[in-house]
């Protein structure tokens, strides 16, 4: 029986999986696990959601490809959650989900061929304020971000190498001052960075790779 300070101290979670076999499953382990309070189960990304916005938790375990928008845009709209969970891709890594899940920010990623401790210790460290990311080749991640660039975004990074400033890289690129901005805005957004300095440092650290 769970006592008044197992209950206090433990981890707050929602988990969001499509298979009822699986979330069954999943519900049950965290449910046997002192260390963690389950607080609803979803079987879609609206769902998941609509229970953040109820009821606040530390972690999100979700499968990558939850119907119906998929973990791409479920991260997307949970970044507009101020008070949204850490998210763990509970996922098949042979899909590249691993890659995928870093590229949009969540925190771990625990494969479902992994054993059931593998999952429980990915998201202990991962409300730790840890990144859990097992076998994680960072070139493939360099590379896959790169990949999602744009023809013009991918220019835009190259011409951000040489030093130029907005007003050159209007002239250069052939488009408006408010354009750059809006490319530099999306190049910075997709690379994870905040300033053209990283995003000049990510650009020389994918070449080295």
């Amino acid at each position: 029986m769970r006592t008044v300070k197992a209950a206090e101290r433990a981890i707050t979670i929602i988990l969001a999986d499509s298979n009822p076999l699986v979330l069954s499953a999943l519900s049950e382990i965290f449910e046997r696990d002192e260390r963690f309070s389950l607080l609803a189960t979803s079987a879609t990304t609206e769902g998941f959601l609509a229970t953040v916005g109820r009821a606040p938790a530390q972690l999100g375990i979700i499968e990558w490809s939850l119907p119906p928008t998929g973990g791409v845009r479920l991260m997307e709209r949970l970044r507009d959650e101020a008070a949204g969970p850490r998210v763990v891709v509970y996922g098949d890594q042979s899909s590249g989900a691993h890659l995928a899940a870093m590229g949009a920010g969540a925190a771990g990623f625990a494969p479902r061929s992994g054993s059931v401790e593998t999952l429980l210790e990915t998201c202990i460290a991962v409300a730790e304020g840890k990144m859990v990311f097992p076998y994680l080749d960072v070139r493939d991640l360099q590379n896959s971000l790169m990949q999602s660039l744009s023809r013009r975004e991918t220019d835009m990074l190259q011409a951000l190498s040489k030093g130029m400033t907005n007003r050159e890289l209007s002239r250069e690129l052939g488009i408006s001052a408010n354009t750059v901005k809006f490319h530099l805005s999306n190049l910075y957004d997709k690379l994870s960075v905040k300033n053209r300095a990283q995003a000049i440092a990510y650009y020389y650290s994918n070449q080295s790779g």
